[in-house]
């Protein structure tokens, strides 16, 4: 692996030819390394990407995944999924050779993740998510054999916390911001039509059609790097048109009409994320309600569908879930087991 030294910088350099993934025979050069064998493992670790090779270090593959994520993720979730990596995922795999680290080495970590306590269920679900993510790039670009951690399975045994009010806990919590605005119409619109926080923070009043009784989801909202940003929804199928009752376009009329110079292209509600979770957790301790995130109205929604008797399709379209496996797997304890009422039938056929 020749490299160079720049004499006049003092700093070393590696220029080398490889073959890009077509086969074309092409030079690279990098400059400004401080030392000689960090611009060595610059070049092996090049090649070795651009070849296609399993033979690198996990921390070479999370490179490369975290590349590709960049430019496929919103800036937003790539920053939390880098942050999440960085933070819990690197500092154990990040030397070990990808192809090389076993599911008993992934146990382990699951294992110093619990043993800190400090970490709920979701989280660490998430967390264990992204390994799984990096393993399965892995095996779909450059040819690893199996993915550890899906062989290890779930980080913990317990299902990721679903927490939710009922609607007699939402109605107490309602009052207190009765004749509020912003808060009355943006509660109202998190809980009864399960909008996602972005998703309204995106709404702009051309959004609402009075005379169908529907609202159009086709974006979301996001703070990044202190820049509003305006940006697609989170899936294709989070694009939806979701119908509201009257009551909510009471209240959506009222909030307008007490705006100053608003244009219906504007956004409707010009707080903050931040701002909503500080006014759901007054709320909350006002009424004498447990404390439950923003997104736990969402869950509310959908609990409350389910207690109205609503099919699990019909809870998939209007909450914008990209497959009935999402709606399944997250609110299917919820629904009342039938099985004493299926033997019932199952005798009555027998009968018969």
């Amino acid at each position: 692996m020749p490299v160079y030294k720049n004499e006049e910088k003092n700093t070393w350099y590696t220029s080398f030819y490889y073959q890009d993934w077509q086969g074309n025979r092409k030079r690279k050069k990098k400059e400004g390394f401080a030392r000689k064998k960090d611009a060595q493992e610059y070049e092996r670790t090049f090649k070795l990407q651009q070849s296609g090779s399993c033979d690198m270090s996990f921390g070479q593959m999370t490179d490369l995944y975290l590349s590709d994520c960049k430019i496929r993720q919103k800036p937003t979730s790539y920053r939390v999924k880098e942050s999440g990596i960085n933070t819990h995922i690197l500092p154990y795999f990040k030397d070990m050779p990808i192809n090389a680290i076993t599911v008993a080495q992934v146990r382990q970590w699951q294992n110093e993740l619990l043993n800190k306590g400090k970490y709920g269920p979701n989280y660490l679900h998430t967390i264990n998510g992204h390994l799984s993510a990096i393993f399965n790039h892995a095996i779909k670009y450059y040819g690893l054999q199996k993915n550890p951690a899906r062989e290890c399975g779930k980080i913990s045994g317990k299902r990721p916390d679903l927490q939710f009010w009922t609607l007699e806990q939402f109605n107490a919590f309602i009052k207190t911001y009765e004749g509020q605005y912003p808060e009355y119409p943006i509660f109202l619109l998190l809980f009864w039509v399960g909008l996602r926080s972005g998703e309204l923070l995106a709404l702009t009043l051309e959004d609402f059609d009075f005379e169908k009784h529907t609202i159009r989801i086709n974006k979301t909202y996001h703070r990044f790097d202190r820049k509003d940003l305006i940006l697609p929804p989170k899936t294709e199928r989070s694009n939806r048109e979701p119908t509201i009752p009257p009551f909510i376009e009471d209240a959506v009329r009222k909030y307008t009409s007490l705006l100053y110079d608003y244009k219906p292209s504007d956004r409707l509600f010009t707080v903050s994320k931040f701002f909503i979770k500080r006014r759901l957790e007054k709320g909350a301790e006002a009424a004498g309600l447990p404390q439950i995130r923003v997104h736990d109205l969402r869950h509310s929604h959908a609990s409350l569908l389910i207690h109205l008797g609503f099919s699990p399709l019909v809870i998939q379209e209007r909450l914008g879930h990209e497959n009935i496996e999402t709606t399944l797997n997250t609110y299917s304890h919820l629904y009342p087991s039938q099985q004493g009422e299926l033997v019932m039938k199952l005798q009555e056929v027998f009968n018969r």
